[in-house]
């Protein structure tokens, strides 16, 4: 028995000292590379000390998330918010306690108006039901406010979009495809869907990249497929089109998308067929006839005269001619990979173009016509509701989603690394996602989400959302006090000629 445990102890010593001989070869080996190199200054002259500077560069992000920053420091989404979504999604309670932690006094603070006899529960009325399309064939009508905007399957992962499909169903709400294509999985959990026309025009189109009428026609045959949407630009990147990088690009992905494996996908930075009003109204007449579904267009604003330009068009073509629905995204919308000089400068910010967006139809007596969808860091009430006092009829979210899944904000959407597996096409990350549980988390988000949001109207005193106006929202201005969205933005009384 002695000897035994003799042997044992020399197996381990033996083992240590083999292991710290192989570190301490591997040291001496990072040091001659070190010192050798001419890349790095900071590793040529700290060899091998130098490079924790970039592994402290990397953990930075994941500690200052955890330890250092406090609950609404946070971009692009601070901890409170993420807390509230992760708690709607698991159905947990989601009230708090003590006191409030908002700062109410930086500009741009949005306060809704109470009203001093808010409504009772028994006077409560549902969502109104809203029809978009009217005069397409094959008009679509919900009751839903809150649905799930466009992420591209290629950004994220088959178990995600399984989830988000399945948990749309559930929930009753739409699921936009984004750019990337219709893939089985989106039709697999039986949502509404939403089919997005990106300018790389994936999934229906020709080897040159024109639209190709009749795959088109064959994506508008599946019955769940509800609506068209042409996307012009996104609030991450006007002005440029989707990225999705090659390693991101599995053979399933490039079939889908009709695109070669494993070659970085980018989008053209515009359709070429659309250069100004007149082509893009023809373009929407040209899917909606294909298609017999109502048609509309996603953009990011930066001017509202190209917009007016639009608004002209239509009323000289007649209302027939008219986008069923317009997307307004904010300066500050997500993307999974865009170029930082856009995705930090470019573009109005939904609280500024929305409101504008709105205007501009009510001028051109197309209000009633074309309903207006709000995206743009709307994962929260507040912020959803404050789009409806704006003016839109429908609110829209992608990352409110993705923390609905789970997501934490790794911020490594574009390294197929995503730890959650939403971002990522690796089958061992994926496996954390599953599909069926995290369905229910995504219907108890998009139903708090409502019912809180009903919450902030029945405060203001009225009966549903629908009914929130601009009156009941005020805005912290740079003297400290807060103005009403009605001063700032007032509404036309009524059609003007332009």
């Amino acid at each position: 028995m002695l000897d035994l445990f003799t042997q044992i102890v020399q197996f381990l010593v033996n083992t240590f000292v083999m292991v710290v001989g192989v570190g301490v070869l591997w040291v001496i080996f990072l040091f001659f590379v070190d010192i050798t190199q001419t890349q790095h200054a900071i590793r040529r002259n700290y060899p091998v000390v130098g490079r924790f500077r970039y592994v402290f560069e990397h953990l930075g992000e994941f500690f200052r998330q955890y330890f250092f920053s406090m609950d609404r420091e946070e971009m692009p989404f601070n901890r409170a918010e993420r807390s509230w979504a992760y708690r709607a999604a698991k159905g947990v309670d989601t009230t708090v306690a003590f006191g409030s932690t908002k700062d109410l006094r930086p500009v741009g603070t949005v306060i809704f108006v109470n009203c001093p006899y808010p409504t009772l529960d028994e006077d409560a009325a549902p969502t109104s039901p809203v029809t978009i399309g009217p005069d397409s064939p094959k008009p679509y009508t919900t009751d839903r406010l809150f649905h799930i905007s466009g992420m591209s399957f290629g950004a994220i992962s088959k178990p995600a979009v399984l989830a988000l499909s399945k948990g749309a169903r559930k929930a009753g709400c739409w699921m936009n495809t984004g750019e990337g294509g219709l893939s089985s999985f989106h039709l697999e959990g039986g949502a509404d869907i939403v089919f997005q026309i990106g300018t790389a025009k994936y999934g229906v189109r020709n080897d040159d990249g024109s639209l190709n009428e009749e795959k088109l026609a064959a994506v508008a045959a599946h019955e769940q497929v509800r609506m068209f949407e042409i996307k012009l630009s996104q609030g991450a990147k006007p002005g440029k089109g989707g990225i999705l990088p090659g390693v991101k690009v599995t053979s399933q992905i490039a079939e889908i998308r009709g695109i070669p494996q494993g070659q970085d996908s980018i989008s053209p930075n515009r359709h070429p067929e659309i250069s100004n009003a007149g082509e893009l109204l023809d373009f929407i007449d040209r899917v909606r006839t294909v298609t017999g579904k109502p048609v509309g267009f996603k953009t990011v604003v930066g001017t509202i005269t190209w917009l007016n330009e639009i608004c002209r068009t239509i009323r000289e073509r007649g209302l027939q001619s008219a986008p069923d629905f317009i997307t307004v995204d904010s300066g500050d919308g997500g993307t999974g990979a865009a170029p930082m000089a856009l995705i930090d400068n470019v573009g109005l910010p939904g609280r500024e173009s929305l409101p504008l967006v709105v205007d501009s139809l009510i001028r051109h007596g197309l209000r009633d016509r074309v309903k207006v969808i709000a995206s743009g860091k709307l994962i929260n009430p507040d912020r959803a509701a404050a789009a409806i006092c704006a003016g839109a009829d429908f609110v829209i979210s992608a990352r409110g989603f993705m923390f609905a899944l789970g997501c934490i904000q790794s911020l490594q959407c574009n390294k197929n690394t995503c730890p959650t597996g939403i971002a990522t096409h690796k089958k061992n990350l994926q496996r954390g996602l599953v599909p069926e549980d995290k369905a229910e988390r995504v219907r108890r988000y998009q139903q708090t989400m409502e019912k809180e949001i009903g919450i902030i109207a029945h405060s203001c005193g009225v009966a549903e959302p629908r009914k929130l106006e601009r009156k009941h929202c005020r805005i912290v201005q740079d003297n400290g006090r807060s103005v009403l969205v009605s001063e700032l933005y007032p509404e036309p009384e009524g059609q003007e000629v332009i």
